[in-house]
């Protein structure tokens, strides 16, 4: 189920870059803000927008973040302020807003809820910090989700890092991602690190949370979309595919638009 990249990284690299300067030209924008985690998502989105030429602004948003996250993140923004003029940098420590926001909300309800709870918390925050520094400079808020996590298993938080203005990278899948990485040069510490939201404030992965690897997950959501179904499948194969289908059915909420109870006025 090991998936390698076919897209041609060139060709897309200018595509994105293109369509990034585009729709920021059309909405009369300055340029994106993007939040950088340490991941090859933000670092590729990032690269992206700085191709532009535009005003781009890469925001650390640190909330009890692990070392090796922040350090991951630092090497990026520091090797892309050194190969582009228009990058700026801002940091927003928002350890003390978070543990402010715990302090006032009940916690007395089943730990495992108060825990997810808190972690989707911490992606609002995040997202709200960014249109605070989009609002000020007049920037568009860019968006780090692929294709697997955006329209396969809806692995992000709803009006937290789904919260945005354009998706540059949402048809890519994870594997397209690292391939463009690779090509843009993004920091080697990134392209082999273990992908993670780091929303717990440990260790673990993003496969420790869904289940399944990218690449597992890759080949399930091809699958779906060629029409097969669990029963077409056995062993490992068939495992992965229901982990799948569930993380797919269980987050369509978050990937159709918001239901409008619409009025008959006859």
């Amino acid at each position: 189920m090991t998936k390698k990249s076919t897209i041609q990284v060139e060709k897309v690299n200018l595509h994105i870059v293109n369509w990034l300067k585009s729709y920021a030209e059309n909405a009369k924008s300055n340029g994106f803000v993007i939040g950088i985690s340490g991941g090859v998502d933000s670092a590729v989105t990032s690269t992206l927008c700085a191709q532009t030429g535009l005003k781009v602004v890469c925001i650390e948003m640190p909330i009890h973040q692990a070392e090796s996250h922040v350090t991951r993140a630092r090497e990026h923004i520091d090797q892309l302020k050194k190969r582009f003029s228009n990058v700026e940098n801002a940091v927003a420590d928002l350890t003390s807003v978070f543990e402010t926001f715990k302090s006032i909300v009940p916690n007395t309800v089943e730990e495992s809820k108060v825990h997810l709870s808190l972690a989707n918390t911490r992606a609002r925050l995040r997202m709200t910090t960014l249109y605070y520094f989009a609002g000020i400079h007049g920037l568009l808020v860019a968006g780090t989700g692929n294709k697997v996590e955006d329209f396969g298993v809806g692995f992000y938080t709803k009006y937290g890092d789904g919260g945005v203005d354009l998706s540059p990278i949402a048809d890519l899948m994870k594997s397209e991602v690292y391939a463009l990485g690779a090509y843009l040069q993004v920091p080697n510490a990134i392209l082999i690190a273990a992908p993670t939201d780091g929303l717990f404030g440990d260790d673990r992965s993003d496969e420790d949370q869904l289940g399944a690897s990218y690449d597992e997950l890759e080949w399930a959501m091809l699958q779906a979309e060629n029409g097969k179904e669990a029963s077409d499948f056995s062993g490992k194969e068939k495992n992965v595919f229901e982990i799948y289908k569930k993380l797919n059915t269980a987050n369509q909420h978050k990937m159709r638009a918001i239901p409008v109870c619409e009025i008959n006025r006859d």
